[in-house]
């Protein structure tokens, strides 16, 4: 391919469309930029229009840091428009979307999109987020803490656990041994936070239950005592507002608790007939799928987590649509919380012959958003959920697909959810860089560029494995697995406990879940000033917040990806390889000449000029850099602009 190819880009930023976030009626000027001299004689923007093609000729009005701008107007007349380039050049006649460019003509699957009158969550792609199993984060209010014996589940009694004994055993602890974390504790650590960078939390659930975890949730209608009760949350939320702090709580609408006051199994926790499953003439019943002789659906056939049926209105009502409905409350004053992360979302409403989601989604967006506009709508689905991400229902998956599971892969572990599977587990796994390059765009190049600034970046969860706490993992692929979560547009998510290389074990979701380890001096450690260096260079660069994003190199074992806006660029190189190599980087692409001598972290970089457009970067086997570009003059061949 001729190398002028590799400048040709355009996205969704403020940079490339007049009006990122248009309105039906509105005109907006869309831009797409090349190096100057590129071979081309035309550009032309193609969009659709009451669904048939139109073409609009672009015009040049821009030259700067060795870049031609072309811009063409395009009336936005629908909810969602679609386009994409034709280049008529002097060797042929190429197509552009967001997959890239080709010589053939693609379908509109990859098609630049802009969403008309969508509101977009603004403040996520500037964000921060630190996760937080509130449970072993810190104890800030001993009084709350479950006793030993106080209540029994399924036979099974809690335990409370000393903060520095190791987590048990699913089988030895069945979920019951509570180390005494609470939301007082979240809210004595804000300045810790702070410091750390962070500028949101995601916090699982908090809500009335008898696990550890919460997810088997009994009353979605307060806040669980031993975590603090209704008044702690809304003291929380108060002060991480006053500080400049967002904050998203989890919850499973897919299903309850079987000790649900709605369902009530065995009376533990309401009294016996109470609840629906004594009573089979309440209303409550219909909130559920029974059969004959009480035989209930519960959530891939755990007993313990009967699955809500929304066939019932009365529980769209209670769950969503009521002014005191349960997602409603918590988004006004005095919790105020900024959005929802849905458990088990992909599952959610999609019970075999009963497929409510495609109905249920886009009615809980619009409660939602009229409730709160700026709320986040964030879902649990480790796969592809294309989809459920164009503007509709969800803002955003938690990104497994396009993060978390591809960087680990490149970095030699087994994929996080097929190798779940003892076969599969088995095979070899390996990750070339382009297959890399591949699994990320497969992503987001279905997706609207609001949609990719909403992406919430991860590596680690309450559900995965801790990737430090893989041996095989070495310092330096887990600083490059950051740099990768960093560099990717969307909000990273730090996993409470990575900053301070916390311990764990890997195979099960309690060795992702141990307590906080504040008696030890972490933040002297080399973790914590990674990610504190990261976190405050989101913080403070537009370029990485709101910028583009492009691959500019992708063979062998080498990646890199650039972040940029019209005045600064960063660039995060990534490698598996175990031997060094030279890789070619186009900085011209994204208006930069060269490279800062050493990296964010301080690693000392070997590169040279090739050309006005392109360095050689000498990478040792296995190094990851994340490193500022040294930007071309905006005035390019003595033109003023």
């Amino acid at each position: 391919m001729d190398t002028w190819l590799e400048s040709v880009y355009s996205d969704g930023t403020d940079l490339f469309v007049s009006e990122p976030s248009p309105a039906v009626g509105d005109t907006v000027k869309v831009r797409l930029r090349m190096y100057e001299g590129a071979p081309v004689r035309r550009v032309l923007l193609r969009y659709m229009r009451n669904g048939v093609e139109m073409s609009a000729r672009a015009r040049v009005v821009r030259r700067e840091r060795g870049l031609v701008y072309y811009e063409a107007a395009m009336p936005v007349t629908e909810p969602r428009m679609q386009y994409q380039f034709y280049l008529v050049g002097s060797d042929g006649l190429w197509f552009y979307t967001q997959q890239g460019v080709t010589a053939y003509m693609p379908d509109h699957t990859c098609d630049f999109v802009l969403l008309a009158d969508y509101v977009q969550p603004a403040w996520v792609k500037e964000a921060v987020f630190y996760q937080i199993f509130p449970e072993r984060f810190c104890n800030g209010e001993p009084a709350n803490d479950v006793r030993t014996g106080e209540y029994t589940k399924n036979g099974w009694p809690t335990k409370a656990m000393a903060w520095t004994d190791t987590p048990p055993s699913f089988l030895r602890g069945r979920c019951l041994d509570f180390y005494g974390g609470d939301l007082q504790g979240i809210r004595q650590k804000i300045p810790y936070l702070k410091d750390l960078g962070i500028t949101a939390l995601y916090i699982n659930p908090i809500f009335r239950a008898p696990s550890v975890h919460k997810y088997d949730c009994v009353d979605y209608f307060h806040v669980d005592p031993h975590f603090g009760g209704d008044e702690a949350l809304a003291e929380l939320s108060a002060e991480l507002h006053a500080n400049g702090m967002r904050l998203i709580l989890d919850i499973s609408i897919n299903h309850t608790g079987a000790d649900h006051r709605w369902f009530n199994r065995d009376g533990t926790f309401f009294p016996a007939g109470e609840g629906a499953y004594h009573h089979p003439d309440s209303p409550e019943r219909g909130y559920y799928f029974f059969g004959p002789g009480n035989a209930y659906h519960a959530w891939f056939g755990n007993a313990d987590l009967p699955t809500l049926n929304y066939t019932s209105q009365a529980l769209r009502d209670v769950i969503y649509r009521a002014e005191d409905s349960v997602l409603k409350k918590w988004l006004k004053p005095p919790y105020s919380i900024d959005g929802w992360r849905f458990d088990v979302a992909d599952t959610f409403a999609r019970n075999d012959g009963v497929q409510l989601a495609d109905e249920l989604w886009p009615e809980i967006r619009r409660s939602i958003r009229d409730t709160s506009p700026q709320a986040y709508i964030l879902a649990e689905d480790w796969g592809d959920c294309g989809p459920r991400l164009q503007g509709k229902e969800w803002d955003s998956a938690m990104n497994y697909f396009g993060c978390a599971r591809p960087i680990r892969q490149f970095f030699g572990q087994p994929d996080m959810h097929l190798g779940r599977d003892r076969e599969l587990r088995s095979a070899p796994w390996t990750m070339t860089a382009c297959q890399l390059q591949a699994r990320v765009m497969q992503h987001l190049a279905k997706l609207p560029w609001a949609i990719w600034e909403n992406q919430f970046n991860l590596l680690d969860s309450h559900d995965a494995s801790r990737l430090h706490n893989d041996p095989a993992i070495t310092p330096m692929a887990y600083r490059g697995a950051v740099y990768f979560q960093f560099i990717l547009p969307g909000a990273p998510c730090i996993y409470y406990g990575d900053e301070a290389a916390i311990d764990g074990r890997l195979g099960t979701n309690e060795g992702c879940r141990y307590p906080m380890p504040w008696y030890s001096d972490f933040q002297k450690g080399w973790m914590f000033a990674l990610y504190r260096t990261m976190a405050h260079l989101k913080a403070t660069h537009r370029a990485l917040s709101h910028g583009g994003m492009k691959f500019l190199y992708a063979d062998g074992g080498v990646a890199a990806l650039a972040r940029f806006d019209g005045s600064e660029a960063f660039v995060a190189v990534l490698s598996n390889s175990e031997k060094d190599e030279r890789v070619r980087l186009p900085l011209g692409a994204v208006g930069a000449c060269g490279l800062a001598d050493e990296d964010v972290m301080g690693e000392k970089l070997a590169w040279r000029p090739l050309d006005e457009n392109s360095v050689e970067l000498t990478v040792p086997a296995g190094t990851n850099y994340f490193v500022p570009c040294l930007m071309k003059p905006k005035t390019s061949r003595g033109r003023r602009t």
